[in-house]
């Protein structure tokens, strides 16, 4: 790494840690320089233009499981459903049981209820952004014959639902996960599972499915 790039990953360790102790108002641009070993506050805009906004953005982009799983959408919108969706389900739920992306959501959402500003930027930066690559993707899933034609707004919608009890038992109430004990991988498989089921084409069998996604030969 060059030292442009070390010191960008200085800047981007402390602004996470001033984010999270002190949340988003609480973080300055001076704590976040003082964090990250920088005598001049104004360096830091010479690696993020956009000031604390801009470094929230990055520190999300890195540490949060969803938008790093879609750094490439078109690389996935010819792959079957039975391989995409439990990927981003699985990113989903990383958010809840992983320890940085935990603090970061903790963060958000108590941003959020002080300042609305600040939750419609990550909104657009995470959620509006995932909530369009799955509308996309299962569309492009319909035209494909893989599904069949339904409202991908609310199935998009419907598919991130299925995983909000258990996202919240991970980061919140570990009571509400462990009165069944049901795992992440059961959940996803069987969540997954119905979901296709609902949205198969008519006439198609499990088996036909599956060979017209390309999982058997």
């Amino acid at each position: 790494m060059t030292e442009e790039s070390d010191r960008r990953e200085e800047i981007l360790e402390a602004a996470l840690e001033e984010f999270s102790s002190k949340g988003f108002r609480g973080a300055t641009i001076k704590s976040i320089a003082k964090a990250a070993g920088i005598q001049s506050p104004a360096l830091i805009y010479w690696y993020f233009q956009g000031g604390k906004e801009e470094l929230l953005q990055a520190v999300l982009a890195r540490h949060a499981p969803v938008i790093q799983a879609l750094r490439h959408p078109e690389t996935l919108m010819e792959r079957p459903p039975e391989e995409v969706l439990p990927m981003i389900a699985r990113a989903y739920l990383a958010t809840a049981n992983s320890p940085i992306p935990q603090r970061l959501a903790r963060l958000v959402i108590g941003e959020a209820l002080r300042r609305p500003e600040v939750a419609d930027m990550v909104a657009k930066r995470g959620a509006v952004r995932g909530l369009w690559f799955l509308k996309t993707y299962l569309e492009h899933q319909v035209e494909l014959g893989r599904l069949r034609p339904h409202d991908t707004r609310s199935s998009a919608r419907a598919l991130i639902g299925m995983f909000v009890p258990q996202a919240v038992g991970d980061a919140f109430l570990p009571a509400l996960k462990e009165s069944d004990g049901l795992t992440d991988e059961e959940h996803i498989g069987t969540s997954i599972g119905i979901f296709l089921r609902g949205l198969r084409p008519e006439g198609i069998t499990a088996e036909g499915a599956e060979k017209a996604w390309g999982v058997v030969e």
